[in-house]
């Protein structure tokens, strides 16, 4: 079925639509060097103070910023990260998605349809959010894989391999299917590898750079999905078929930054920045529409919902 659309027209004046979808290069481009400072910060903390505590804590602060890098290109995606288009494009693929391993424009498509079919049986992510209430092993035995790298190397190794084509194409195909696939993405990991050597410290690219990605942040990925769509209580109805989740300030800085957490108010205005999301919430709230929404108190209330299966009895735990 369609899900009916919000009408901001029928609650919101003019003005303040305008307010909350108002875009900006500046903010916009804060955000980008707010993540990449971030970034930078870390591994210059851990350069200046060597040892254990400062090893994880920089994984773990470079993984919720890449997470962080793969939001803004979300939003950038939208088109609305930035109000100038060229700089909203150009930012969004270069110093968001290729650093990441990941492509804009082939996910605008796939994304724009995930907002118009939310929650519905042709919903390309329903797959995300369709096998849940899971265990609690279950779930654990997902962020053990997480956490270990186990994820993000599968992950890793299948985009590759399907990135190099039929094996029994001509290898000039090959080639240029893989430059045209993932090329741009391995040349951005390639200045990242050679800005660390400039800087003489090569082997940050391994530890600060490939270790957080496949670890820390294929985590958080995960409790993002299940935060945004797992369990919500209608799937036809759009103040109800995703979630805004509220956050602590340190869960914002480490699991959801860039206001990510306000799920349901970005499905109901996709249109509006990250940055205005707040101001969007607050007026949604004043109009007196926050009983209509699905909204959870914090991330651990949200993971119980969605770990709430019953375990089997006496039973040995299947794989998941």
């Amino acid at each position: 079925m369609n899900v009916a659309r919000f009408d901001p027209h029928s609650v919101f004046s003019a003005a303040e639509i305008e307010s909350v979808r108002a875009r900006s290069d500046v903010r916009g481009m804060l955000a980008v060097v707010h993540a990449w400072a971030v970034i930078g910060l870390a591994m210059a903390a851990y350069a200046v103070w060597p040892n254990p505590l400062t090893f994880v804590a920089a994984v773990v602060v470079i993984g919720s910023r890449q997470l962080g890098l793969a939001i803004l290109m979300h939003d950038a995606a939208h088109g609305v990260l930035m109000k100038t288009r060229w700089l909203n494009e150009c930012v969004g693929q270069w110093l968001l998605a290729y650093p990441t391993m990941g492509d804009m424009i082939s996910y605008r498509h796939y994304h724009l349809v995930h907002h118009r079919r939310t929650q519905q049986p042709d919903d390309p992510d329903l797959s995300l959010s369709a096998k849940f209430p899971i265990t609690r092993t279950s779930f654990r035995r997902k962020m053990i894989r997480d956490l270990t790298g186990q994820t993000g190397f599968k992950q890793r190794k299948a985009q590759f391999q399907r990135s190099l084509g039929k094996p029994g194409d001509p290898f000039a195909k090959r080639a240029k299917d893989f430059w045209d696939r993932i090329g741009r993405q391995y040349l951005v990991q390639l200045i990242i590898l050679a800005l660390m050597t400039a800087f003489g410290k090569p082997h940050y690219f391994l530890m600060f750079w490939v270790l957080p990605n496949i670890t820390w942040h294929m985590a958080i990925t995960r409790i993002r999905n299940i935060a945004e769509h797992a369990m919500v209580p209608d799937n036809d109805d759009v103040f109800r078929n995703a979630r805004t989740t509220y956050a602590s300030w340190w869960v914002r800085a480490l699991v959801a930054p860039y206001w990510v957490n306000y799920h349901v108010d970005h499905h109901l205005l996709f249109y509006v920045p990250c940055y205005n999301l707040p101001k969007l919430h607050a007026l949604l709230l004043a109009r007196g529409l926050g009983e209509k929404m699905e909204i959870q108190p914090n991330y651990w209330t949200m993971l119980k919902l969605a770990t709430s299966k019953p375990e089997k009895s006496g039973a040995v735990p299947a794989a998941a």
